[in-house]
Parts: C-alpha cells; structure tokens; sequence
C-alpha cells in the first residue's frame, strides 16, 4: 500500500464517528420526492461540502426550461423548485476525473404501523445497523462518498484529476437531478453510483418505464348489475394478459440478470376505480411499473405492452368497442451497463478488496438508476454501495455501520487509483 493510500485510509477511519452522525442527521431530514426537505438537505450537504475544503456549486434547477427537453427522463412528483449540488476536489488538472454520485431523496414511509419504532426518520443505531427511510436507499452512499472526498482533502492527496462529489435530487422519480447536472456541464471519466449493494458490483441495471391504464365500464345502479359494465372486472383480463407478458418476457435474460427469479418485472401498483359502493364503476385507472431488459430500446418494450392490452380488448365483447388505453408518464428509465472495454469494476473490485475480505460479485440490477444517464453521456459508471437493496422501500429500512466505513475506504483508494497522484 502506498504511503497516500495508507494516510487516507487513517483519515477515513479517524473520522468515522463524524460519519455516523452525518448520516444520523441526514437521515432525520424526511426528504421525501418533491417535498421541501428534499431542496433543504442540499443546503445542509452544500455546507457539509463546503466545510471539506470542496469547491461547491449549489444551483436552482431551472425546471421549466427541464421539463420541457426533448430527452428529459421523466417526473411522478410535482416541485415548485429543486437544487443541484456538486463538489470538486481539484486535481492538478493532467489526471482523469472521478465523479461519486448520489441521490439525496427518498420515497414515503408507507404504513407507519409497520414501522418497529414510532419515527420513521429515527436515525437510531441497534446492534450496529443505523435505523430509518433513507438510511440504506441511499443517503448511506452519499456519506461514504464525502468521508472519502473528505478524507483525501485531510490527507493532501495531490491528486492528478478532480474528484467530484453530485448530490442529486429527483432520482427515484425519473433522475431529475443527475440529468440537470449532467445539462450543467459537469463530467467525468468515470463514475461510482454509491447505491445499496451490499458491496458488491453492479455493472448494469434493467430500465422501468411507467405507464397507466384507463379501463372503461358502464355504470348503473348495483342493484341492476347486469345492465351495466363494471371497469373493475374488465380488469382482470387485462391482468392475465400483464402476467402472460411478463413471463415472455423473461424467459431468455441476460447472464448477469440470471440471478433473479424475475429480472424484468411487471406490476401494477395502484388502482383506483368508483365513487359509491352501490354504484357499477364505470372507469379504472390502473398504474404500474414495466421492467425493460438490458440493452432492449424503450420503443420495443413499450410497443410490448401496448401490443399485449390492444389484443386483450380486441378479444372482449366490451372492451373492442371501448379499448383499454396506455398512457406512458412519469419515471422512464432505460436500461444501461458499463461499456464492456471500461476497467472500472476491476479498479472497483481492487479497491475493494484491499480494504475488505473477499472479491466482490458482479451482476444487474433489476431497477432503473442514475447509471443509464450517466452511462448515456459516455461516462463508464457502476454501482457500489454500502446496504442490501431489499431493504430499500421497505419498513425498517437500515445500513451495517461496517458497510458504510468499508465504502468509504474503497470509495477514497478508488480516487487514488483513478485520478492519480502527482
């Protein structure tokens, strides 16, 4: 290990107490997809980062001037304003640069009842693992990434290349964020997505594109059933026929998806229908979440769909004359993998394994990310995060405190490999 490797794997390590309680506080900051405290953590990084020595770059988002771009990815939430966020730790200019980046918003809590502590936000440690929404998807990522940053600014690393630190709002409805930075001018050679991976590599992800379905009926009074049209039993054709798609559609994956019993699901996750019990509903929308598998256009996958619910209402008496439709809104997101010529996942893997026991594993990831943004303006990117992604979205959602230094010390030898040193 070189002398700059082994001073700032000291610094990390010496901070890791300051870690723990930016994470703690971080994770008590609900900010939720396009809600205030979404804009509000980035304040409170942007100090964090500024207090590291980083050069900041904190901006409004000019929103309309976003959403309105022919390539923009897609939004589920409304936001009034958003933030990006970006630190820079100067190389001397003659070395790659790295870019770490991680999304700072989290979705809602879901039940509280589910929830074993009556806060949600805790930020609480029990036997090792710190507790609450965000903790694992993925505001531990984003702290690993400062205490490395952090850590070589402490040392004095010289560094040949610049070191960035992008903390992205909107990534779990669309990747807002990380294409705002991107339109802003910031890039890199390479590019880390510190998402939960328990350490492992991912080199690709599956993309998941949006939809809604509007099923209509014919409403009469209950009591006359029979004479009317209910929108909720039209549908469940409509459902075989998802579930029939599904299961073409993973029946031949690629080898790094093969780990997963579903690599590309499809699934709706909310349905609304009626307004009277005793009424027979007459419309149902029906929203959910299309897996697009690795290397597969957009454009195939949702002609997929489109194709699957137009046979479904040509073969239904009532749906021939009134066609469920498809409407594609909210988050799309392709699929994307790092370029098969990039060495970055075995810089990443050595890293690793130079602060970790073990060779981590490589696979795909069955959800949209960042990465296909990142990966789309030619920047070869992985993800590599502390955290198991099935406790993402969950209740007791929660980060292994030994996960979290692990990724900062390869996070930082990393940079050291990847920027180089004067």
């Amino acid at each position: 290990m070189t002398d700059w490797a082994a001073r700032v794997l000291d610094e990390v390590d010496a901070a890791a107490d300051v870690t723990e309680a930016r994470l703690a506080a971080l994770v008590a900051v609900p900010s939720i997809s396009g809600t205030d405290p979404e804009h509000e953590i980035q304040a409170l990084l942007a100090a964090d980062l500024a207090a590291a020595g980083l050069e900041t770059d904190h901006w409004r988002l000019p929103l309309d001037e976003l959403l309105a771009a022919p390539d923009f990815p897609g939004v589920e939430v409304h936001r009034d304003e958003a933030w990006g966020l970006v630190g820079r730790l100067p190389g001397t200019g003659d070395g790659a640069t790295l870019m770490l980046n991680g999304h700072i918003d989290v979705v809602p809590v879901g039940d509280p009842a589910a929830w074993t502590t009556p806060d949600p936000f805790s930020g609480r440690v029990v036997d090792g693992e710190l507790h609450g929404r965000g903790s694992c998807d993925m505001k531990a990522g984003v702290v690993a990434a400062l205490a490395a940053v952090s850590a070589l600014r402490r040392a004095g690393v010289p560094l040949r290349g610049d070191v960035l630190l992008a903390c992205v709002p909107g990534e779990e409805d669309g990747g807002l964020g990380t294409y705002a930075t991107l339109r802003r001018g910031w890039t890199a050679d390479a590019c880390v997505v510190p998402e939960p991976t328990s350490l492992d590599l991912v080199t690709a992800n599956a993309g998941a594109l949006t939809f809604r379905l509007t099923v209509p009926g014919r409403a009469t009074h209950a009591s006359r059933r029979s004479d009317g049209v209910s929108a909720i039993e039209k549908l469940v054709p409509v459902l075989a026929a998802l579930g029939r798609l599904e299961s073409d559609r993973n029946r031949d994956v690629d080898a790094l998806m093969a780990r997963w019993t579903l690599a590309y699901p499809l699934s709706i996750g909310k349905v609304q229908a009626g307004d009277w019990a005793s009424s027979v509903p007459d419309l149902l929308i029906a929203e959910g979440r299309l897996g697009v598998a690795l290397d597969e256009p957009v454009e195939d996958a949702r002609a997929a769909l489109d194709h699957a619910v137009a046979e479904v209402s040509a073969e239904d008496p009532w749906l021939r004359d009134h066609p469920v439709t498809v409407q594609w809104w909210g988050g799309q997101f392709a699929s994307g993998r790092l370029p098969a010529d990039s060495d970055l996942a075995d810089r990443m893997s050595a890293a690793h394994t130079a602060v970790a026991t073990g060779t981590p594993s490589r696979w795909g990831a069955p959800y949209g990310s960042d990465l296909r943004l990142l990966v789309g303006a030619g920047i070869p990117t992985l993800h590599y995060g502390p955290g198991d992604a099935v406790l993402a979205h969950a209740p007791d959602e929660r980060v292994p405190l030994t996960e979290v230094h692990t990724a900062a010390r390869a996070l930082a030898l990393l940079a050291l490999d990847v920027c180089g040193t004067a």
